[in-house]
């Protein structure tokens, strides 16, 4: 992998494949009483999140101190920044304190990228969300999820698997990183949303689009709502909430049109009601708890290759218990 991970559409087939290995790997853990290995141990990682999050942050915190390293947690609100200290005077500072990554979330789109390539700090930037640019481990997890449901069936790929992502594309950094991923994994990807909805220039994305839900959910074999993201909207994108549940929400009518092996997947945090039903959310097919799960072994797999190296990580194994010594020999005494 390259030292830092800033987009989606970086990541070879190859390099995203490693992480879903790694993941596979490292995800054993959370089965385990001791959730904790020393792969970094004595390695700094800072969470430098300039917009509220819990579930990222949380993920990025636990993935991190799961592999021992030293966790610092640093919001906007109540620092430096608040009182209108700049970016490259705060990334001076993490720098000076020797942090070896710098996760970042931030409202402008780019953000991360300026400061991977500023010179300000020589630690790995990983994008934990740009604005409405990308949010790529966010990508990782979602297709480790369809991977561990989909992959068996399918050759152990995510090759020509249909994928439905529904909702609010124009301002989902997860659409666009994971319409790359998936992209690369070979699957096939549908937008599906009011064209008001949708970007400017999605023709140039390597996706289909459609504005017809029904017509698109029963060939498709993993579906991804999107939450309205109302706090970034300035205007009237569709005339009612009412309006556009109906006709781009996921009920129980529309979930019995979805064939047998489909998951139901959802980045969080959702709007029940609005673009997905608690019956559909806490459905059997619904893999969004998972998807949770799943986030801290992926970006315990991002973190460790940045940092550790770049081979899968393979767990220790229980040791076979070894025979004591023959009394009267002089195995493991000094001589």
């Amino acid at each position: 992998m390259k030292k830092h991970l800033l987009s989606a559409g970086d990541l070879s087939r190859e390099d995203a494949e490693l992480v879903l290995r790694t993941a596979e790997e490292l995800r054993s853990l959370a089965d385990r009483p001791i959730k904790k290995l020393p792969a970094l141990r004595g390695r700094t990682v800072v969470n430098l999140f300039f917009e509220d999050s819990t579930r990222t942050r949380i993920s990025f915190e636990a993935a991190a101190k799961r592999l021992s390293a030293d966790v610092i947690n640093f919001s906007a609100k109540g620092s430096s920044l608040s009182k209108g200290e700049s970016l490259k005077d705060t990334a001076l500072t993490l720098e000076a304190m020797g942090c070896d990554a710098v996760v970042i979330r931030h409202s402008a789109s780019g953000a991360p990228h300026r400061l991977a390539n500023s010179g300000w700090v020589r630690a790995s930037v990983v994008n934990a969300g740009d604005g409405t640019h990308e949010h790529p481990t966010q990508a990782l997890l979602d297709s480790f999820t369809m991977w561990r449901h989909l992959g068996p069936r399918n050759g152990g790929t995510l090759d020509g698997q249909r994928v439905a992502i529904v909702g609010d594309v124009l301002h989902s950094r997860v659409a666009r990183s994971n319409a790359l991923l998936l992209h690369t994994l070979g699957a096939e990807v549908t937008l599906v949303a009011p064209p008001t909805l949708l970007p400017v220039g999605v023709d140039t994305w390597p996706v289909e689009t459609s504005y017809d839900l029904d017509g698109v959910l029963p060939k498709a074999d993993a579906v991804m709502m999107l939450r309205v993201q109302r706090e970034r909207m300035s205007g009237g994108f569709f005339p009612t909430a009412r309006e556009y549940s109906r006709r781009y929400g996921l009920d129980g009518r529309r979930m019995a049109t979805l064939q047998d092996h489909t998951i139901v997947m959802h980045p969080g945090p959702m709007v029940r009601g609005m673009e997905i039903t608690a019956d559909v959310a806490d459905s059997a097919r619904s893999v969004i708890v998972e998807q949770v799960t799943n986030g801290v072994a992926v970006r315990m797999a991002v973190l460790y290759l940045l940092l550790g190296g770049n081979e899968p990580f393979e767990t220790p194994r229980p040791s076979a218990p070894q025979e004591p010594p023959a009394v009267g020999t002089t195995e493991g005494a000094d001589t």
